[in-house]
């Protein structure tokens, strides 16, 4: 992973936000967690008048070892299926990403499945699925810095293009089992605390799939102060690709938008890695799984929607794009108390 440093969150073009939102011809404060939201984003981007005209999402596929242990609804071959939906333009994403006017990026970083003649797939495979963690490690800790470097060339690839809004999405069976064991890790808290339904398992599929991700976690002890190590030894190809978009991103003080509980474990890595990542990344929703709330909470990231999802793939971030683009258009479009000479009357 090439060197990387990154800008400090510029609380000049926040204060700066703040101060235009207090001046427009509205009630201070009544639009809520929106001028919350773009105060945050005029501090990453450091400008007052941030835009967003170019939005992307990056979604890496991988497959998961652990998925052929049944802890899933479906079976493993269902990764490569969707991606070939998603270059197809059949998915929820793809719904969402032209509901929101963004680009949907399909990158294979971990497929299994060589994927012939999936037209206008990025192919950056790095390993064919990591490995069952609950044996052994995922993978080596250089396999899990390549697909850190595919995320990060992922969002510098995308800065050249002009995308000034990025989200990073994920397809890849059995996910929420190495994501649930990365959150367990780097908080501290219980394995059943931060292991949900996914798919939408059996209850004894649960039982079965918390004890593995439980064993996963003795077996190789990652080392908590050490998230590449945890990266590695219980993460995934898909999650180290968007913990390095996140990355990327941030150095570019390009926003990127986390989505749900995978997501919201590549952002526990990130953070882990470069503290000061923390403040330039931007929270979408609650998600439903259990573990998410208390690794954003754990991140101190805020998010903005809670509409139980609990699809992964990038979904509740390409939701929140036309927010964004709402609470942005908040400080271009609206006039001012003075503009309209409106005196606010004491109390």
């Amino acid at each position: 992973m090439r060197h990387l440093t990154f800008p400090p969150f510029s609380q000049q073009a926040a204060d700066t936000v703040r101060r235009r939102l207090d001046s427009l011809a509205k009630v201070p404060g009544s639009l809520g967690e929106l001028e919350e939201l773009a105060i945050r984003l005029g501090g990453i981007t450091d400008d007052a008048r941030p835009s967003f005209p170019h939005k992307a999402v990056v979604l890496f596929a991988g497959d998961h070892g652990i998925a052929a242990k049944g802890i899933s609804a479906t079976g493993p071959e269902i990764t490569a299926l969707q991606v070939r939906n998603f270059l197809a333009g059949g998915g929820t994403i793809n719904a969402f990403c032209r509901n929101a006017g963004a680009r949907l990026v399909v990158v294979d970083v971990g497929v299994a499945d060589a994927l012939e003649g999936a037209e206008g797939l990025v192919r950056r495979k790095v390993m064919p699925g990591c490995r069952d963690f609950s044996e052994g490690p995922a993978m080596t800790r250089d396999e899990a810095l390549a697909c850190l470097q595919v995320g990060i060339d992922m969002a510098r690839e995308e800065a050249a293009r002009g995308t000034r809004l990025l989200a990073a999405g994920e397809m890849g069976i059995g996910n929420t089992s190495p994501s649930s064991a990365i959150a367990a890790v780097l908080t501290g808290a219980p394995v059943e605390e931060v292991t949900g339904l996914g798919s939408g398992i059996s209850t004894e599929r649960l039982r079965r799939k918390t004890d593995l991700i439980r064993q996963g976690i003795a077996r190789n002890r990652p080392d908590p102060s050490d998230p590449l190590d945890v990266l590695a030894k219980v993460g995934g190809t898909e999650l180290a690709a968007m913990t390095g978009l996140m990355l990327g991103g941030a150095s570019l003080r390009i926003p990127v938008v986390v989505d749900g509980f995978i997501a919201g474990a590549a952002a526990a890595i990130a953070v882990g890695l470069h503290p000061e990542v923390r403040d330039l990344l931007v929270g979408s929703h609650a998600s439903v799984e259990p573990g998410h709330r208390l690794l954003m909470r754990h991140l101190g990231i805020p998010t903005y929607t809670n509409l139980g999802l609990r699809l992964g793939e990038g979904t509740g971030a390409a939701l929140l794009f036309p927010i964004i683009d709402a609470s942005v258009r908040i400080l271009t479009e609206m006039r001012t108390l003075a503009e309209l000479d409106i005196r606010l009357q004491g109390c």
